[in-house]
């Protein structure tokens, strides 16, 4: 293959607060046409970026992972590694957990929500859901089916 020193064009996107580091790059390679792999790819870094977007972040991204992976987001890596759950916090895997009432204030996926610790919602109150309350559909799954029809805000 040919370099033809040509970048691509890519639509940047700014974290929200408290954005998870598996949300965030869904959003991005989303809105960019990317797989995870080819996100992956891009920056240098293989496939682990499919990895990190289900949460296994053993090994956690490394300094240069992140470095790398933030020269594509337009990014900072310092700003990734806040989306990160802190050292020595238990993660719970699957499902995919969220507050409705924060989600349907801002499409975004908390990091606080996936903590083990972590069973409602600190500024709501309510329980996290990992299902919907009435056909009792995996909210993921739901969620991944409405993102193809709305436009997430930047």
């Amino acid at each position: 293959m040919v370099d033809s020193g040509i970048q691509p064009w890519l639509f940047q996107y700014e974290p929200y607060e408290g954005e998870s580091l598996s949300h965030f790059l869904g959003r991005f390679r989303r809105q960019n046409h990317f797989t995870p792999s080819g996100l992956g790819q891009l920056a240098g870094i293989g496939a682990v970026v499919a990895r990190w977007e289900r949460f296994r972040l053993n090994p956690p991204p490394s300094q240069i992972e992140l470095e790398a992976l933030a020269e594509v987001v337009g990014v900072s890596a310092g700003r990734l590694a806040t989306m990160l759950p802190p050292k020595g916090v238990g993660m719970q895997l699957s499902p995919i957990r969220l507050c409705g009432a924060c989600y349907g204030e801002t499409p975004c996926h908390q990091i606080e929500w996936q903590y083990k610790s972590v069973w409602k919602c600190d500024r709501h109150q309510l329980k996290l859901l990992s299902k919907c309350p009435n056909c009792e559909a995996c909210v993921f799954s739901q969620l991944r089916r409405l993102i193809d029809f709305i436009e997430l805000p930047g």
